[in-house]
C-alpha cells in the first residue's frame, strides 16, 4: 500500500502551491505568489460549544467541520494528552493519503483516500479501527486532477443512512452507509477550476447541495438525497473559482436557506428552490474559509492577496474601451498575452485569463478591476434582509492581521482567527475588536486543518503534523502538543471521549480519560 502524494500542478501554477516559512514574516513579491492560490478544502474554523444557529442534525460529527460546519462539539471527556506514544492514543491504523478529513455517524468513521489512479470510501469502526468496507470509485482516475488539490480533497457527508462524496473526476455519489454499496452518481463536470475542487458536500432535508465554482459556469446544485435526480441548478453569476464549503441556516419562520462565501461576497439561497435571497459585497475575490453562524449573525472572513498591489501587477485599472485603445495593437476587440504591457500579469496570465480563450475581452477584464477593489477582511453580518444587504446589514470589519486560509472560530462571544505561523488572534465577536494577540507556542508551522474544539478545549493541528490542545477559556493557553511527524491537510474529528486526527499516512484516535 502506497503512502507517497503526488500532485499535479499547471506549469504556469506551480511556483504558488507552497506557503512561505512561518518564521519569514516579510511580504515579498515571491512569498505573496506562494501564499496566493493554495486552495483548499481545509479552511480552519470552531465555533462555540454553545447553542449555534443550525439545521436539526444531531451531535454526529457527519460533515466537514462537524454540526453545521461549526468546528464545534458538545461532547465532553475528551483527551487532554495527545502523545502519540502515550496512554491516550487508542489506536492508529494506516490508511492511503487524502487531503478529506474523517466524518462519523452511528458508529462508523468515514474518509475518502486514494492510491495512484484508484478512488474510494472508507468505512471504519469509530471504537475499534476495524475496517468495515471499502467502495472503490466506479472508475480509475484517468489523469491527474490539476492544481495542488488531491484526487480526493472533498470531505464526504453522512445523512439518512446514506454517504455522499463529492470527486471532482466523478461527479457527486451516493453509498449505502452500513455496506458501502453504490445507490446513485450524478456527473458535474468538467470543471474549469485552476486549482482543483474541493468544495465539499452538505445535507438537509432529504436534500444534498454540492457548490461548484469555477472560472467559467459556477452554480451551487441541490439534488433529491433519495435518487440523485437534479432538483435544481443556480448559476452563480460573477463568481470565479472558490473553495468554501457552504452551511445551511433556519430562519425564525422555519424555512431553510443555503449560505455560500465564494468570489466577491456571502450570498444566500432558498432551499427549497434555490433563488438567491440576499448577498453583501466587496469582499475578497477568492474564498477558502467557511463563515461561522453566531446568534442571528453571520461571520465571513475573507482575504486573498490583491494581484495588482501585492503581486506587483501594476497595470493601470482603467475602463474597458481606454484599455483596448491603449493596448490592442491589432483591434481585435481584446488582449492578448504579448499586448499586455505588465511582466507580472503575463505571469499570472491563467488567473486573468478567465474564460480559458488566451485573451483578456470585457468580461475578464471587469474581473481584473473587481479584484483590486475587493475588500480583504472578517465580516460580521446580519442575517436577514433581502437583495443587496452590504451598505445595511454588514456591522463591522476586522482586517488586521488575517490569514490566508483560517476560518474565524466563535465561542463564548468571542472569535478566534488563526494565521500562518500559529499566531491566534482573539475578538470580540459584538464590536470586532481585538482582545488579544499571540503565538501558540510549539505550533509554530503552517495550517491547513481547521481547529475544533469541545469541552473547553481547542485542537490544532499543523501542517508538519504538530499537535496542540488549548484550554479555551480566557486567556487561552497551551495544555499539551505533540509532533506526529505526519503531514497533515485533514480537520480532526469529535465524538463523545474521542479525538480523531488524520495525516497522510495514518488515522489515529485518541481517547478521553
Amino acid at each position: 500500500m502506497g503512502f507517497g502524494i503526488s500532485i499535479a500542478l499547471e506549469p504556469e501554477s506551480a511556483y504558488l502551491c507552497a506557503l512561505p516559512a512561518p518564521q519569514d514574516r516579510s511580504r515579498s513579491g515571491d512569498d505573496l505568489r506562494s501564499m496566493l492560490f493554495l486552495p483548499v478544502c481545509l479552511s480552519l474554523a470552531f465555533a462555540s460549544a454553545l447553542p449555534i444557529t443550525a439545521p436539526p442534525q444531531g451531535e454526529d460529527w457527519s460533515r466537514f467541520r462537524g454540526p453545521n460546519g461549526s468546528g464545534s462539539s458538545s461532547a465532553t471527556q475528551l483527551p487532554e494528552d495527545l502523545d502519540p506514544k502515550g496512554p491516550r492514543l487508542r489506536w492508529r491504523i494506516e490508511v492511503p493519503p487524502g487531503y478529506s478529513s474523517p466524518v462519523l455517524s452511528g458508529g462508523g468513521l468515514f474518509l475518502t483516500a486514494h492510491e495512484d489512479k484508484l478512488l474510494a470510501l472508507h468505512c471504519f469502526d469509530a471504537e475499534t479501527g476495524e475496517k468495515r468496507w471499502s467502495a472503490p470509485a466506479p472508475k480509475e482516475l484517468e489523469k491527474k486532477p490539476q492544481g495542488p488539490n488531491s484526487p480526493v480533497s472533498a470531505t464526504p457527508v453522512v445523512a439518512d443512512g446514506k454517504v455522499f462524496v463529492f470527486y471532482e473526476s466523478q461527479g457527486l455519489l451516493a453509498y449505502d452507509a452500513k455496506e458501502g454499496k453504490l445507490l446513485w452518481q450524478l456527473e458535474l463536470g468538467p470543471f474549469t477550476n485552476p486549482y482543483g475542487m474541493s468544495a465539499s458536500p452538505i445535507a438537509v432535508e432529504g436534500r444534498v447541495l454540492q457548490l461548484c465554482d469555477q472560472d467559467v459556469g459556477s452554480f451551487l446544485v441541490c439534488v433529491d438525497a433519495a435518487e440523485g435526480k437534479e432538483l435544481w441548478r443556480t448559476a452563480r453569476t460573477g463568481a470565479t473559482h472558490s473553495f468554501s464549503t457552504p452551511l445551511v441556516h433556519r430562519t425564525a419562520e422555519g424555512a431553510f436557506e443555503v449560505i455560500v462565501s465564494g468570489a466577491y461576497g456571502v450570498r444566500s439561497y432558498a432551499l427549497n428552490d434555490g433563488k438567491e435571497l440576499w448577498r453583501a459585497t466587496g469582499m475578497a475575490w477568492q474564498a477558502k474559509s467557511v463563515p461561522v453562524l453566531g446568534e442571528n449573525e453571520l461571520y465571513v472572513h475573507s482575504w486573498m492577496a490583491d494581484p495588482r498591489s501585492e503581486l506587483k501587477v501594476n497595470l493601470e485599472p482603467v475602463p474597458w474601451e481606454e484599455a483596448k485603445q491603449r493596448w490592442d495593437k491589432d483591434q481585435d476587440g481584446k488582449l492578448s498575452r504579448e499586448e499586455t504591457p505588465d511582466a507580472e500579469m503575463k505571469k499570472l496570465w491563467f488567473l486573468f485569463d478567465v474564460d480559458k480563450d488566451k485573451l483578456l475581452g470585457e468580461e475578464d477584464w471587469k474581473f481584473f478591476l473587481a479584484r483590486g477593489t475587493a475588500q480583504n477582511g472578517l465580516y460580521a453580518v446580519k442575517l436577514g434582509g433581502s437583495g443587496d444587504v452590504s451598505s445595511t446589514h454588514v456591522r463591522w470589519r476586522y482586517d488586521r492581521g488575517l490569514p490566508n486560509i483560517p476560518s474565524p472560530l466563535l465561542i463564548a462571544g468571542k472569535l478566534f482567527v488563526l494565521k500562518e505561523g500559529g499566531i491566534l488572534t482573539v475578538l470580540d465577536a459584538a464590536k470586532g475588536e481585538m482582545l488579544s494577540e499571540e503565538r501558540i507556542e510549539g505550533g509554530i508551522d503552517n495550517y491547513f486543518a481547521s481547529p475544533v474544539a469541545g469541552d473547553g478545549k481547542i485542537y490544532t493541528a499543523s501542517h508538519q503534523g504538530v499537535l496542540c490542545v488549548l484550554s479555551a477559556e480566557s486567556p487561552w493557553k497551551v495544555l499539551d502538543s505533540a509532533e506526529l511527524e505526519e503531514e497533515i491537510w485533514a480537520t480532526p474529528a469529535i465524538a463523545p471521549g474521542r479525538l480523531y486526527v488524520r495525516t497522510q499516512k495514518a488515522l489515529y484516535c485518541y481517547a478521553g480519560k
